[in-house]
C-alpha cells in the first residue's frame, strides 16, 4: 500500500517535472523567435544601406556627367571660336594678298604691259636732232622694261630703228606704279651725212614681252628721219637717255 502510494507520488512528480521541462523549452523557443526577428530588421537596414549608397553614387555620376558635359561644351565653344578666328585671319591674309601694289619678294616681276603703259615722245633742244621717248607704268604692280624699245618710223618701214649698243645699262629697268623710264632717239645725223632721209608722220612702238604695239603721236605731226637714226636702251634717268 505504501509502495503503491510511493509509485503514484513518484509518477506525479515525474509528470510535474516533465511539464516544467516542456514549459522551459517553450519559453526558450519563444526567446529564440524574438532574436530572429531582430536579425531580419538588421538585414533590411543593411540591405537598404547599399541602395542609399547607390543613390548617392548615381547622383555623383550624374553630377560628374553634367560637369564633363559642361566641360566638353565649353571646349567645343572655344574650338568653334578658335576656328572662326583662324578662318577670319586666313580671310584677312587673303584680302591683303589680293591688294594691288608691289610684288612680293618671292613673286617674279613681269614685263610691263604695253596696254597699261603710257607712252609719249617729245622734241628736245639739246642734243639736236633728238627726241625723248617716255614710258610710264600705268599698272598697279611693279613691272620691268627689258632691253630697248623697237621703233617703226612710217607705215612703209622695213626694219626697226637700230639700237645704240653703247647705251646699255648695267641692270634691267624696273618701274613701280607711276614711275617712268626713258629712251633717247636720234632722228638724223647732225652733220647731214645720213642717207635716205625723209619726213615721217607716224611712229609705232614695241616693247619687250608684248605682242601688241602702240602708236605714239609725233610732236608737230612729223619728223625728219634718215639712216643715222638710233634709239638707246631704256634708262631710269632722262639725262642718261640723252647722252648718246
Amino acid at each position: 500500500m505504501y509502495a503503491t502510494a510511493f509509485r503514484r507520488g513518484r509518477t506525479v512528480r515525474t509528470i510535474a517535472a516533465s511539464i516544467v521541462a516542456v514549459a522551459a523549452l517553450s519559453l526558450t523557443a519563444a526567446c529564440g523567435g524574438d532574436g530572429d526577428g531582430g536579425s531580419d530588421n538588421a538585414g533590411k537596414a543593411n540591405s537598404s544601406a547599399p541602395a542609399s549608397s547607390g543613390g548617392q553614387d548615381a547622383g555623383t555620376e550624374k553630377g560628374t556627367d553634367a560637369a564633363n558635359g559642361a566641360g566638353e561644351s565649353g571646349t567645343a565653344d572655344k574650338g568653334d571660336k578658335g576656328g572662326k578666328s583662324g578662318a577670319a585671319d586666313v580671310k584677312d591674309a587673303k584680302a591683303q594678298a589680293q591688294k594691288p601694289g608691289a610684288a612680293s619678294a618671292d613673286e617674279p616681276i613681269g614685263d610691263c604691259d604695253i596696254n597699261k603703259t603710257v607712252l609719249s615722245v617729245q622734241n628736245v633742244k639739246n642734243p639736236i636732232n633728238h627726241m625723248l621717248l617716255k614710258a610710264t607704268n600705268g599698272a598697279g604692280v611693279d613691272c620691268k622694261l627689258v632691253g630697248y624699245p623697237s621703233l617703226k618710223f612710217g607705215a612703209d618701214a622695213q626694219a626697226a630703228t637700230p639700237v645704240n649698243e653703247d647705251s646699255k645699262p648695267q641692270s634691267v629697268v624696273v618701274l613701280a606704279p607711276g614711275e617712268s623710264a626713258y629712251a633717247g632717239i636720234t632722228t638724223s645725223a647732225a652733220d647731214g651725212s645720213g642717207d635716205e632721209g625723209s619726213k615721217i608722220d607716224s611712229l609705232e612702238v614695241f616693247i619687250d614681252g608684248n605682242e601688241d604695239s602702240a602708236k605714239v603721236e609725233l610732236p608737230g605731226g612729223s619728223v625728219f628721219v634718215d639712216s643715222a637714226a638710233r634709239v638707246t636702251y631704256w634708262q631710269t634717268d632722262l639725262q642718261d637717255a640723252l647722252s648718246w
